[in-house]
């Protein structure tokens, strides 16, 4: 058994940092909304460092749960999601913004509600 509180500490850390980006991202309503202007550009940097950390986070609860909890919940792409860390980490000044805002419209708020449903399981 893995340790239950150590997951639930690291799941209301990537459920802030989700909501985080949620609030940073209500002002785009196209990729270019991220390039135009320098305040779009600051929230595109915020939003890049929160999903890198999302990632991170997600692949260190998969380490702590020997790859037993997130396949439980297999409405999320997980291999997609924790893969943005490298993404944004490895191609970040060759970064499009289609695909960050493309996750901000789209995957964002499912993963949301998971993320929120998985540490209520837990919880229990």
């Amino acid at each position: 058994m893995f340790d239950k509180s150590l997951v639930i500490e690291i799941l209301t850390q990537i459920i802030d940092a989700i909501e985080i980006v949620e609030e940073r991202c209500k002002f785009a309503k196209t990729q270019d909304d991220f390039c135009d202007t320098k305040e779009g550009q600051e929230k595109l940097d915020g939003i890049c460092m929160k999903l890198i950390a999302v990632g991170e986070s997600l692949k260190n609860i998969d380490k702590i749960t020997d790859k037993k909890l997130l396949e439980q919940y297999p409405t999320i792409e997980w291999k997609k999601i924790k893969g943005i860390r490298d993404f944004i980490s490895h191609h970040y000044f060759d970064l499009d913004a289609d695909v960050i805002f493309d996750v901000c419209q789209n995957e964002i708020e499912e993963l949301l509600l998971v993320l929120k449903k998985m540490k209520n399981d837990l919880l229990k």
